[in-house]
């Protein structure tokens, strides 16, 4: 469902207090991510890199899948920030360090 992987980011999961998740996050955690160019949400698997859980209010790298990733053809570049949300809710934030899938980054050339 998910395929190949994305990109890989950093992760900051917002504490409970913040209004964050009150438990902790598995690897292979799939939020909604929302990119700020956009109204369009996506589901976006996370794989933690180098731990299995994260906890609130923790940072960590991770691969990312999205669904429906043609939609992002183009549009993505590294340093890009992202919310990833239960919702509407926002329990986090990301941001781009490096794309691997090359069809989806605006600076690539055909």
């Amino acid at each position: 469902m998910f395929g190949e992987p994305h990109f890989i980011a950093s992760l900051q999961y917002k504490t409970t207090e913040e209004g964050g998740r009150k438990t902790f996050a598995s690897s292979g955690y799939r939020p909604h991510i929302k990119f700020s160019f956009d109204e369009y949400m996506t589901s976006g698997m996370q794989t933690f890199l180098g731990t299995e859980i994260v906890l609130p209010g923790e940072s960590v790298f991770a691969i990312i899948r999205i669904l429906s990733a043609e939609y992002f053809e183009g549009k993505l570049y590294e340093n890009l920030e992202f919310d990833f949300r239960e919702g509407t809710h926002i329990v986090g934030t990301g941001k781009i360090t490096k794309i691997l899938d090359s069809k989806l980054d605006c600076n690539f050339q055909k």
